[in-house]
């Protein structure tokens, strides 16, 4: 399907951004990371959009910072990657650094922006509930101004905001936590990775020695939008953190939640697993132990080298060829803009290493690198590659780590090597996708461990030849190339 039918900008600023969105209007959309706008498009769910104007080239969008006033700001172009890597926001909004780490998988959060998950406004999304919980403000521009908006009041339904068509999304602002707050998020979900909300919650809780002087309870995916749970915020205050107030403020909690039934859980689930979120929620505050399970150094699959970053300003319409770097070979095409990077690059450059499986950035069998970052194929429009440096399965000989290990290109990619000598390739459908993903961390980490080498794969999925003997072949390659690098 035609994802893209007309023109296509590379914006080099917020200023053209909104020139072009004032002629257009409704016609034109922002595209960032496009996880969820990309599907809409190819679903036929969002109809009469003529302009794409992609925003991932203008500069500076992505900084993280904290002014004077102790209020950090969040750029439009912060991913989901940038909070979980980032030590202010793990230190002074840990709940929005744990939500951001419980999105999807690498390949999401390298694409997936905080911004694009909150104006996409599914009460599901995970940045929105501790974000509300921080008391977070949005600042929108147009060509005409610019306006603040608080996240409660963003919101007016599912899926539905007050952002109007000329307007841009350019700041994202809150209050940086106090010594004297502590919080935690905590997610429901029917797998471990690549799975949304069946219920979140967020819980900010600011303290007096043990007694509690504020609280702020936020829960996603059990009303049209995030929640406050106003009684059990109010019950909270001025007590001590003893086991009948924790199971009374959850019970409070649990009275917020108005959910429904759906495929993925009954209403009556959603409110009893409210309840055991605040629950296991407000006993790791009072046990210090809000940060269990979240990684020190999270795997990211980044490049740890330098990647491209050029602004561009191109209008790709039906005249424009793309003009990319793929596996080092220079390209310059005239079709496939209207398609996915992933059939772009199967179709029309003709490297059909690359899979298509979900088509919905669920199967991670179309990881490629783009501009050092591992992302899906399927999510990425054709488009992005105009100036773009892309590695895919057929070059994976030529990825940093065979660099540093001195390793000729005819020979196979130890990963490849070890794939076939543990049995890791049966069908081989999925294998490409998984060799993508290994690659980028072991250019990452020199030496990571097995739960390292399991995050990494987390946006991967086999049905052939389960997770061990892969897992074991990425830890021989890490092995080899350690050896060969410093022998």
């Amino acid at each position: 399907m035609d994802i893209m039918r007309n023109t296509y900008i590379n914006a080099t600023s917020i200023e053209e951004v909104l020139t072009i969105k004032q002629v257009e209007g409704e016609r034109a959309r922002i595209i960032a990371g496009g996880t969820d706008l990309i599907l809409e498009l190819e679903r036929g769910v969002r109809k009469g959009i003529e302009t794409i104007i992609d925003v991932t080239r203008i500069p500076r969008l992505d900084a993280i910072a904290i002014d004077e006033d102790d209020i950090i700001h969040l750029g439009p172009l912060v991913t989901h990657n940038h909070c979980v890597e980032s030590q202010l926001i793990r230190e002074r909004a840990y709940p929005l650094a744990r939500a951001a780490w419980e999105v999807g998988a690498p390949q999401i959060r390298n694409r997936g922006t905080i911004a694009g998950n909150l104006i996409t406004a599914s009460p599901a999304n995970d940045t929105i509930s501790p974000l509300m919980a921080l008391g977070a403000v949005v600042t929108l521009q147009s060509a005409s101004g610019s306006r603040t908006v608080t996240l409660k009041d963003f919101y007016t339904g599912v899926r539905k905001t007050v952002m109007q068509a000329d307007e841009m999304l350019v700041d994202i602002s809150f209050p940086a936590m106090k010594t004297t707050q502590r919080g935690a998020y905590l997610k429901i979900a029917l797998r471990r990775a690549q799975a949304i909300s069946l219920v979140s919650a967020t819980l900010l809780l600011d303290f007096d020695a043990n007694r509690i002087t504020s609280a702020s309870i936020t829960l996603g995916a059990v009303a049209p939008t995030i929640v406050h749970a106003p009684e059990a915020e109010r019950y909270l205050v001025g007590k001590e953190l003893t086991e009948e107030v924790i199971a009374t403020a959850a019970d409070l909690t649990m009275q917020a939640a108005k959910p429904i039934d759906d495929v993925r859980g009954s209403a009556a689930y959603r409110r009893e697993m409210a309840r055991v979120c605040a629950m296991r929620g407000l006993r790791l505050i009072r046990d210090g132990q809000e940060q269990t399970g979240m990684p020190s150094d999270a795997v990211l699959l980044w490049d740890k080298h330098p990647v491209n970053e050029k602004p561009l300003s191109v209008q790709t319409a039906a005249s424009n060829s793309i003009e990319t770097t793929i596996n080092g070979k220079k390209y310059s095409l005239k079709s496939g803009r209207e398609k996915t990077l992933l059939r772009f690059l199967r179709e029309d450059v003709g490297l059909t290493g690359t899979k298509e499986g979900c088509a919905e950035g669920e199967c991670g069998a179309c990881t490629v690198h783009l501009d050092g970052k591992a992302v899906m194929a399927c999510l990425v429009p054709a488009a992005r590659a105009h100036g773009a440096e892309i590695a895919t399965i057929e070059g994976l000989q030529r990825s940093p780590a065979m660099a540093s290990a001195a390793q000729t290109q005819e020979k196979l990619h130890p990963l490849q090597e070890a794939f076939v000598k543990h049995g890791a390739v049966q069908c081989g459908y999925c294998i490409p996708g998984f060799l993508m993903s290994a690659a980028m961390l072991l250019d990452e980490k020199e030496n990571p461990t097995r739960n390292e080498i399991e995050q990494a794969i987390t946006g991967n999925l086999c049905r052939c030849t389960g997770y061990y003997k892969i897992v074991q072949a990425v830890e021989d390659a890490a092995a080899s190339l350690k050896e060969a690098s410093h022998g």
